[in-house]
């Protein structure tokens, strides 16, 4: 199990439940438009949200964007050490921060001081695209063991300061060196990690490579955070992670749906029954499994442990209960009768 640190009033490691990241895509310094698409973010189920800090007019706006908002504000800060300070005075949660690359030991001590003074965790956050010169020319390039020396390095130079709450991060957009990555250092470090497939692309693949990436790693016990990094409106990000802690089985709350992929045995036009189901169903926050089959011979079979579902037939379909029939409907009842059943439960 990893230590944990705390993000604000979020737990983040030490059997917490995996916490959902995103980033806002707005111009920090405005304030309102950042404000807005966090709020937008929340209502989607964001847990800790990330602002760029490209400037000082950024780092001075964090104060204003915190006392807006629900979730842990954490600042994204490259090269200048200034911009963690002005952050961390202007109450901060947490810093997203690459020790190594902001300058000297006395910047370095500068931002371990006040974070350890003001109790704010820091990510150290390794991507292959930015690996170090030497690293690369170590390793002959991009490799898991580069990503991982490169993240421990920076986090010698942060227990040099007796700085020691850290996340440690080691993303890049190949799926198979991500997860190599990750494991390997999962095996050397008891830190939590927060995990991602960076640049994933757009939400059609990018699901795809994060799917693989975030959850296969979380199928093998490892990752404490997690952000889907997608070409998109932010608040797909949020859609997408909880579709990924989902079907790990890392969160239950909310309908996990069910469909068979249709047959030759169909007898009813599934595919829009089902997303009329998934549709209706979006808000729905009771803890359900609900099957939607297109065969009435097998449906109710294979979908014994639906707590409720529904299974096609020629003009008609079943509504059934953990694979036991309920009572027979016509088609186009076959909806609004399995939400009148949801809605008992």
């Amino acid at each position: 199990m990893t230590k944990q640190l705390m993000v604000g009033m979020v737990p983040v490691g030490g059997g917490a439940p995996v916490s959902i990241q995103s980033m806002c895509n707005t111009k920090t310094d405005d304030v309102e438009a950042t404000v807005r698409q966090i709020l937008d973010l929340e209502a989607a189920g964001c847990q800790l949200i990330r602002v760029a800090i490209p400037d000082q007019a950024a780092a001075e706006a964090v104060d204003r964007i915190r006392e807006r908002i629900h979730i842990p504000l954490i600042a994204d800060i490259h090269f200048n050490y200034k911009f963690a300070l002005a952050c961390a005075e202007r109450g901060i949660d947490a810093l997203r921060i690459n020790p190594g690359n902001i300058g000297g030991e006395e910047k370095v001590r500068a931002v371990a001081e006040i974070c350890r003074r003001k109790r704010i965790p820091i990510r150290v956050g390794v991507n292959g695209g930015s690996l170090e010169k030497e690293l690369r020319a170590k390793y002959g390039g991009v490799t898991a063991e580069a990503l991982v020396e490169s993240a421990m390095g920076h986090v010698r130079l942060l227990n040099r300061f007796d700085f020691d709450d850290i996340c440690i991060s080691v993303k890049c957009s190949d799926v198979p060196l991500t997860m190599a990555a990750y494991r390997l250092l999962s095996e050397r470090t008891d830190y939590p990690l927060h995990l991602g497939v960076t640049e994933a692309g757009t939400p059609s693949m990018g699901m795809v490579k994060s799917a693989m990436g975030i959850g296969g790693l979380l199928c093998m016990g490892i990752g404490d955070t997690i952000r889907v990094t997608l070409t998109a409106d932010p608040v797909e990000e949020i859609f997408a992670a909880k579709k990924i802690l989902k079907a790990a089985g890392l969160r239950r709350e909310g309908v996990n749906l069910i469909a068979c992929p249709t047959c030759g045995r169909t007898r009813i036009d599934l595919i829009p029954l089902a997303e009329e189901v998934e549709r209706r169903l979006a808000d729905c926050e009771k803890t359900l499994t609900v099957a939607v089959m297109g065969c009435a011979v097998n449906g109710p079979g294979e979908a014994a442990a639906a707590d409720i579902g529904i299974a096609g037939g020629k003009g008609e379909g079943l509504l059934f209960r953990k694979g036991e029939v309920l009572y027979k409907v016509p088609q186009e009842r076959l909806v609004d009768a399995l939400m009148e059943e949801i809605a008992k439960l």
